[in-house]
């Protein structure tokens, strides 16, 4: 009985999968659900540039109070048009001491990387303006530091990216040769993904039979 239980269990698993176009969707729903996203989350923030010194330091926010923090940070009363770079004065909103001078973008969830709003802070690469910056945003309520990787586990949970261009993500910044460019950069734009598809649907076409 248990047998034939299981195996009811897997025909009507195979089924499922059938009819919601593939298993490997499906398995991408799994892991969506098992990291689901909190709907009250906080708000990150991180270094999204390398570390140490250097002309540009890009600093980059998700979640929902990151237009919040784009209007304390550089005092506007309106937030800038959507991608579009805006020169700003950039300040610390608690004390108001001016931190720097940079360019700031405005990412209106869906549309941006993460598929939450985001916002980025474009300014000059010194150890003291970076510090300064990331230390007015931790200020801010419903902000924190980002942990590792977190920018991109939103975005694959927001179904902006599949685990096979998330992984070509990581191969792409990691990579060191023109042939490891090319090959991250084929898996990002989803080559990778759509032959596990072709595979998925041709086993699934074989079980059904």
């Amino acid at each position: 009985v248990c047998r034939g239980s299981r195996l009811s269990s897997m025909w009507s698993y195979a089924l499922s999968a059938a009819r919601s176009s593939s298993l490997w969707s499906a398995l991408c729903r799994i892991f969506q659900r098992t990291y689901c996203p909190n709907r009250h989350r906080n708000t990150i923030f991180a270094l999204s540039s390398g570390h140490g010194k250097c002309g540009v330091a890009v600093i980059r926010t998700s979640g929902p109070a990151s237009g919040a923090a784009l209007l304390r940070l550089t005092s506007r009363k309106e937030l800038p048009q959507p991608r579009r770079v805006t020169l700003s004065e950039i300040a610390d909103p608690v004390s108001g001491e001016p931190l720097d001078r940079g360019l700031v973008l405005w990412f209106p969830g869906p549309q941006s990387f993460t598929g939450e709003d985001c916002s980025e802070f474009h300014v000059h690469g010194g150890p003291a303006v970076i510090t300064g910056v990331l230390q007015a945003l931790g200020h801010l309520p419903g902000l924190r530091l980002a942990e590792a990787g977190e920018f991109t586990k939103r975005a694959f949970q927001n179904k902006k990216l599949d685990l096979t261009e998330v992984e070509g993500l990581g191969d792409l910044i990691h990579a060191e040769t023109e042939a490891q460019r090319r090959q991250a950069l084929r898996q990002m734009a989803g080559e990778l993904g759509q032959l596990y598809n072709s595979w998925t649907q041709n086993l699934l076409r074989l079980m059904l039979q």
